[in-house]
């Protein structure tokens, strides 16, 4: 039973810990944000220090209507905006 026990625990401790990890393991971006497509680098728009890239021309103005939603949306799938140097 001791065994069971202290594997538990240790599986609740990686838990916590990869919980509070957050973003810290997120991937770059590959996945549109709005529409869900394969990036193209070459759509792009920059917000507070971050780049969100697009999957067509329909994206950015959609994107620029509430930019926060999209990258929560983009966090909450895993990938990370490219963060662009000050």
């Amino acid at each position: 039973m001791r065994n069971f026990q202290t594997f538990s625990l240790a599986g609740l401790c990686l838990f916590v810990v990869l919980s509070f990890a957050g973003n810290a393991f997120a991937a770059a971006q590959t996945t549109c944000p709005v529409m869900g497509g394969t990036i193209n680098k070459e759509l792009y728009a920059d917000h507070n220090g971050e780049r969100v890239y697009f999957c067509c021309m329909m994206c950015p103005p959609e994107f620029a209507k509430d930019p926060e939603k999209y990258i929560k949306k983009l966090k909450e799938m895993g990938q990370e905006p490219e963060k662009l140097d000050r």
